[in-house]
């Protein structure tokens, strides 16, 4: 399927880029549910469920998980913070301010 893109206008080359983007989106669609239906089929072999393999047990070790908070601002306990990570500006302000980090533990 060889396409001159010399010979196409501007509308149609966008046109075909949209309508390719459309199927790109489409077969990565139906390859993650092949991948999907693969480690569940694979995970069943071993006697588990992909749940139980990649997502029920335990959230050590989970990429992105967020821990629980340890620090809350002062005047605003809805601001918190983990401990891990980059400090909120409220975090600095307030060490700036010549206050102590165990001041704001929840």
């Amino acid at each position: 399927m060889a396409i001159d893109l010399d010979k196409l206008s501007r509308d149609e080359l966008v046109k075909l880029i949209s309508d390719a983007e459309k199927a790109l989106k489409s077969l990565e669609t139906r390859r993650k549910a092949e991948a999907k239906r693969a480690a569940e089929k694979a995970a069943q072999e071993y006697g588990f469920s992909l749940d139980d393999v990649i997502g029920g047990g335990s959230a050590k070790g989970a990429k992105g998980s967020k821990g629980a908070p340890k620090y809350a601002h002062p005047e605003n306990p809805e601001k918190t913070w983990t401990g891990r990570g980059r400090q909120p500006n409220w975090v600095k302000e307030w060490l700036e301010s010549g206050k102590s980090l165990d001041d704001l533990k929840i």
